[in-house]
């Protein structure tokens, strides 16, 4: 199975008060919490996709908490992954480390970055019902003004018609930005099709706010 997060920001202490406003007592009570919903759900030889923002501590530190993680583990490399240069840290806890990655995942593509991409490569593709091909994978903005500002650019994206090759009238674009942070999947990685009915949910919720 292959699962996706982002953001989980290990060794963040000034995010359990600020910001994201996490709850924890500590860094270590949330830790633990991570590790805990992390490794009921990944088995150790599923694929964890990790959208970058791993934590915020050197090499060492951050190996050990990689460590007791599940699965096979992939980075798309963040802003705030700099424990990469630190030459303490074991590197080959992850499978590969990119910018930036396009996979297949049961016939749909998927592109995976830290940071949103509003003109995604196969944005306007669909599937002969109709249906999105095309998934793009983010992080970086956690729950702030900027996701805000992401969800108004997917819904007017959304509310646009195009009439692409082999459409007999135009169709709206079938935009799929989807915000893997990890406070919204209660720190547990998901799979694309879960990470599909989460936002949804989340998305709509916002719709109804407005």
């Amino acid at each position: 199975m292959r699962y996706f997060i982002s953001d989980l920001h290990f060794y963040h202490e000034s995010l359990l008060t600020k910001m994201d406003k996490r709850g924890f007592a500590s860094c270590d009570e949330m830790h633990e919490y991570i590790i805990h919903k992390w490794n009921t759900k990944v088995r150790p030889n599923d694929e964890v996709v990790i959208l970058g923002d791993v934590s915020m501590e050197r090499g060492r530190a951050t190996s050990d908490i990689l460590a007791r993680l599940n699965g096979r583990l992939y980075l798309i490399i963040g802003n705030h992954d700099n424990y990469l240069n630190d030459r303490r840290f074991d590197a080959s806890r992850f499978e590969w480390m990119k910018p930036y990655a396009e996979l297949h995942d049961n016939k749909r593509k998927i592109i995976l970055s830290h940071y949103p991409v509003f003109c995604y490569n196969g944005q306007y593709r669909r599937d002969k019902e109709g249906k999105a091909k095309t998934y793009m994978l983010y992080g970086h903005v956690h729950n702030t003004q900027d996701e805000i500002l992401v969800n108004r650019f997917i819904n007017e994206t959304k509310r646009t018609l195009c009439q692409g090759l082999g459409d007999k009238i135009p169709l709206p674009v079938p935009c799929q930005m989807i915000n893997c942070f990890c406070m919204f999947s209660d720190y547990m990685p998901l799979s694309l099709d879960e990470w599909i009915v989460v936002d949804k949910r989340r998305r709509d919720g916002l719709s109804a706010l407005n």
